[in-house]
């Protein structure tokens, strides 16, 4: 059962980070648009089905699933586990401010530039780059 458990939180994982690698992306180009236009409605509609409908149930999916794997491992006192936590913990931070901007885009209230958003889409990146190792090597 671990085993299927670990498989079904690394789809959970994957889904969301391309999610979270997405949708900053995406603003960089919706921050380009004119808005009102075609193009920035477009990107609504984009932006609100991959938060609404891919990110959210991942994300869930992968807290969920994750959790019932540390406790079947116990890895609640390990070092590794509780870095790895606090990471993920800024992941869903991140998640949570996406879903703000995605907001902010749908009412045309976004206040930052494509430069902006290209910083913010290399966030989740560092963070998971840094979750994989922990996770895999567990140094500590």
């Amino acid at each position: 059962m671990y085993l299927t458990l670990k498989a079904l939180h690394i789809i959970a994982v994957i889904s969301w980070m391309a999610g979270l690698l997405y949708l900053p992306r995406l603003f960089v180009y919706h921050a380009q648009a004119t808005p009102g236009s075609e193009q920035s409605e477009t990107f609504k509609v984009m932006e609100r089905r991959l938060y609404k409908f891919i990110m959210m149930p991942a994300m869930i999916g992968a807290w969920v699933v994750g959790i019932v794997l540390a406790f079947e491992g116990q890895w609640f006192a390990s070092g590794w586990f509780i870095a790895k936590f606090i990471l993920v913990i800024a992941l869903t931070i991140m998640h949570g401010l996406l879903g703000h901007w995605t907001t902010e885009f749908s009412y045309d209230r976004n206040r930052h530039s494509q430069k902006f958003f290209r910083i913010v889409n290399e966030i989740p990146t560092v963070l998971m780059i840094v979750i994989v190792i922990l996770a895999t090597v567990k140094p500590f």
